[in-house]
């Protein structure tokens, strides 16, 4: 079996982050943490684009011709 045919686990990172007590990190800790997140955020949104443009090729290439 793939890897990526495998069911995902549940809890993922994401979850795992949002139920992280925060109160014992500093204003700093919690000032670098964001910037780690919006990185995230954006390396994921550039994947989904990238995931797009594959889709709306691959729909371009097999689409029914118009009559």
């Amino acid at each position: 079996m793939e890897e990526d045919d495998r069911p995902r686990p549940r809890g993922d990172a994401a979850s795992k982050l949002a139920g992280e007590d925060l109160s014992p990190y500093s204003r700093d800790e919690l000032g670098e943490r964001i910037a780690l997140l919006e990185a995230e955020i954006a390396r994921v949104e550039k994947h989904r684009r990238s995931v797009d443009a594959h889709r709306d090729a691959a729909d371009a290439l097999f689409r029914k011709p118009a009559r």
